[in-house]
């Protein structure tokens, strides 16, 4: 193992934010390029997150996200990060994420969740029927999207004849299970598949991931538990200028406590609206934040890898700048050298 403990694949979570005083279109556009920036930086993987009706987070659909960064790279993995699965048909998913596959074969994950990625009110007005609220039936639809891409529900089933009309195949792609909740390692480990930590939501998860390790039950031969936590992470020169830029987010995170959702604001607005609610000024208190120069990023990521005896650590942070979101990825990733490995 490298370093003497880890040897850990190094990964990106994107939520596409939308910086004030910039448009959503480029917020898009800064997607494609971290993208390809982090891609020549060695990153294995590049998820796009599912966010719906905010002035924060330009990404409502990972799936179109996907297939641009993935025209615009060349072996990347690129994927969602995730598809939020009640908001749609298993049937759909599956047609979407083979597509991709067929497109770009060995390089599609369907990373699948169960949040909104939104508020309530949000998330009845996406559904097609508005009557009442779409059931809480996730295992269900997770069964059903699994058994449309490996071709295995019951010929009883009356879309079992589905599976072999999907437009990718023979590709596919891989699927994750996200969460931070004890119920999604239920799902990850029953059903055998590989599980995505949000330890940027949740940071006291490593029970929860000891427990998917313990119900995993493999789907095909020679399976076993693979883990991936998802880590708040902002790299910079210093540690107060990684603080500073910081910021922001906590700003924004702040004022979601709140029930308000605005765009990243600037450093400088951000660190004055916290000097005047230092009843805010911590934000993400309760969660982990890996922001400091690189050495700090290095002690904090591989702190986090050992917590969850994960193989892959995925970076997340909202900036405003994007070349300071852009610097910060080379930064991590150079401090992670003689650890960060190939896939």
């Amino acid at each position: 193992m490298c370093d003497g403990n880890f040897a850990v694949i190094l990964s990106v979570l994107d939520q596409t934010p939308i910086a004030a005083g910039t448009s959503p279109a480029q917020a898009l556009a800064n997607s494609i390029d971290l993208a390809k920036h982090c891609e020549a930086l060695g990153y294995h993987r590049y998820w796009l997150a599912e966010h719906h009706a905010s002035p924060a987070l330009a990404g409502s659909a990972p799936e179109i996200l996907i297939a641009a960064i993935a025209a615009a790279t060349t072996g990347m993995r690129i994927g969602s990060g995730g598809i939020m699965l009640p908001h749609y048909s298993p049937l759909k998913v599956a047609e979407q994420f083979s597509l991709l596959a067929g497109l770009y074969p060995g390089r599609i994950d369907l990373g699948l969740g169960r949040a909104p990625g939104s508020d309530q009110r949000t998330a009845v007005a996406l559904q097609r029927d508005r009557r009442q609220q779409a059931p809480h039936d996730f295992p269900q639809q997770l069964a059903e999207l699994l058994g449309y891409l490996e071709g295995t529900l019951p010929a009883e089933h009356p879309f079992a004849a589905y599976a072999a009309t999907l437009p990718g195949l023979p590709e596919m792609p891989e699927p994750w299970v996200l969460g931070s909740s004890a119920d999604s390692a239920v799902f990850a480990g029953d059903l055998g598949l590989p599980y995505c930590f949000a330890d940027f939501i949740n940071a006291g998860g490593a029970a929860i991931v000891a427990d998917y390790r313990r119900r995993f039950t493999a789907r095909h031969a020679g399976d076993a538990p693979r883990v991936m936590t998802a880590v708040w992470t902002v790299a910079a020169g210093s540690d107060a200028e990684a603080n500073w830029l910081a910021g922001p987010a906590r700003m924004m995170f702040a004022h979601m406590m709140m029930g308000k959702s605005i765009a990243v604001p600037d450093p400088e607005t951000a660190a004055k609206w916290l000097a005047d609610h230092p009843e805010m000024a911590k934000g993400r208190a309760g969660r982990r934040v890996v922001a400091g120069s690189p050495a700090t990023v290095r002690a904090g990521l591989l702190a986090a890898a050992a917590e969850y005896g994960a193989d892959e650590v995925m970076l997340v942070n909202i900036l405003h700048g994007h070349e300071a979101r852009k610097r910060s990825y080379t930064l991590a990733m150079d401090a992670m050298a003689g650890v960060a490995v190939a896939a």
